[in-house]
């Protein structure tokens, strides 16, 4: 089982732009390609998981997020940084669209999509992240006991403006997901990595050579 880190969308990895549905408009943050390298050199998995209520509203359909996501990817991966999967929540309980208004445990802070992708791809939730702009991407992790970062783009600088329920702050907070990466790593045990992934963890700043 491998360890993750559960990334959020909009404002996380991609600049905000609210009820996103056209391809072209997917830009890339400063920070976002930097910190999945560095996890994913780590030994992390990497699973974007996103709230998608347009599609419960009528904005827009599912095939324009299947869109946005695959120009995410296809961004990521030409700078060698893409993800292992994408999961998303298409609905919401005061939607204008049947088929998709209703409660759902995909929708964060549900933990669904997280035990979706930990039964796809074998991960081991207790030694995963979740990294968010929002205060329901803390409160996704914290159901399911993993660890968080709140990152100050998108709406993370407001939402730490606003503070906190007791018990739900975030364990990191991160000016970005580069920074978000560098927490994670000197934070955690660095996963133990079979050597044919040939993968290994850089040294970070501060790190003490004991010879």
């Amino acid at each position: 089982m491998r360890p993750a880190v559960f990334l959020d969308r909009d404002g996380t990895l991609i600049r905000e732009a609210e009820y996103l549905k056209d391809p072209a408009g997917v830009e890339l943050l400063a920070g976002t390609v930097a910190g999945l390298r560095a996890l994913r050199a780590a030994g992390y998995a990497l699973v974007v998981t996103s709230n998608q209520s347009g599609v419960a509203r009528g904005y827009f359909d599912e095939e324009n997020v299947r869109q946005v996501n695959g120009r995410l990817r296809e961004l990521l991966a030409a700078q060698q940084a893409d993800v292992d999967a994408v999961y998303y929540c298409p609905h919401h309980p005061r939607g204008s669209v049947p088929a998709y208004t209703r409660e759902c445990d995909c929708r964060k802070p549900a933990p669904g999509m997280i035990l979706a992708a930990t039964k796809d791809l074998d991960l081991d939730p207790a030694s995963s992240w979740v990294v968010g702009d929002k205060d329901l991407d803390v409160i996704f992790g914290k159901k399911l006991g993993l660890k968080t970062v709140l990152v100050l783009t998108g709406y993370g600088a407001e939402t730490r403006q606003q503070g906190f329920a007791p018990g739900q702050e975030p364990d990191v907070i991160s000016a970005d997901l580069a920074a978000a990466a560098q927490a994670i790593l000197r934070f955690s045990q660095p996963p133990a990595l079979p050597k044919r992934w040939g993968l290994a963890r850089k040294p970070l700043p501060g790190d003490v050579d004991d010879e």
